[in-house]
């Protein structure tokens, strides 16, 4: 621990955190690199694996949201219900208003449609991985429980969306190191949103109490407009079915971690 004069107040800067912060969202931002992994997986296998992801980071999002972001800004942060719910409206208006201004759309196969030019879904891209960096760091800023269990729903969610986003730039045109690259320096801008959220956190503690319940719109507009679309498509029983039972895995997975930290 170390103090640090910041304008008129005395704040205590925690150096584990940062440091669980810096490490997570660095892990974070190594998503990019799996792109280079999917050119040796056959079409099928990459496709059924995606879907097992995409699945599986719905039904964590979800709890994330729901079991662990929402009770701690109520409990812990003693956040009245009815405001912290009103934060994630205007949360999941912001998302769509971002999603529509940036036209951010992800898709999560390795060959897919171009929903943009390929310098716009980096763009979207860098304003998402910021978004995921201050969500990380205002929940390790509360605890390292929290914060474990939101890197970890990030981290599903990131993956099939690096992949995807790989796709789109390659199906763009670009070369497949160039795509690398730039999908990698764009991951980057999790670690900078990481930075930016915990040191914030200090300068204004009064607007980070809402920054959970933010994020628990946001986590709840990606897994309902982005991801579980992709789960509904799915046309055969068996293909639904699976799909479903894995989102409930992601679920139940969320709900065992919120168990055992109690």
């Amino acid at each position: 621990m170390f103090q640090k004069q910041w304008g008129e107040g005395c704040y205590n800067f925690d150096m584990g955190t940062l440091g669980y912060i810096l490490l997570s969202t660095f892990l974070i931002s190594l998503g990019a690199l799996v792109g280079v992994a999917t050119l040796a997986i056959a079409e099928r296998v990459l496709e059924k694996a995606l879907l097992f992801l995409v699945s599986l980071s719905a039904g964590a999002l979800m709890g994330g949201a729901f079991l662990h972001l929402l009770p701690e800004s109520i409990e812990e942060q003693e956040l009245a219900p009815t405001i912290a719910f009103e934060v994630v409206l205007l949360s999941f208006v912001v998302f769509f208003l971002v999603e529509k201004v940036l036209t951010w759309r992800h898709c999560h196969k390795g060959k897919c449609d171009v929903h943009t030019f390929g310098y716009m879904n980096l763009i979207g891209d860098c304003v998402h991985n910021f978004i995921d960096g201050l969500v990380i760091a205002a929940a390790f800023v509360n605890s390292v429980e929290l914060g474990v269990v939101t890197t970890l729903a990030v981290a599903l969610h990131e993956i099939p969306q690096e992949i995807g986003d790989f796709g789109v730039l390659l199906y763009a045109g670009w070369k497949k190191q160039v795509a690398l690259l730039a999908n990698f320096l764009v991951a980057l801008m999790v670690v900078v949103g990481g930075m930016v959220g915990y040191y914030f956190s200090f300068a204004v503690e009064s607007v980070m109490v809402y920054l959970l319940p933010f994020a628990a719109g946001g986590f709840i507009y990606i897994a309902s407009s982005d991801l579980m679309p992709e789960i509904r498509s799915q046309k055969t029983l068996l293909k639904s079915m699976t799909s479903f039972g894995v989102f409930i895995l992601g679920v139940v997975m969320m709900y065992l971690i919120r168990m055992m930290g109690e």
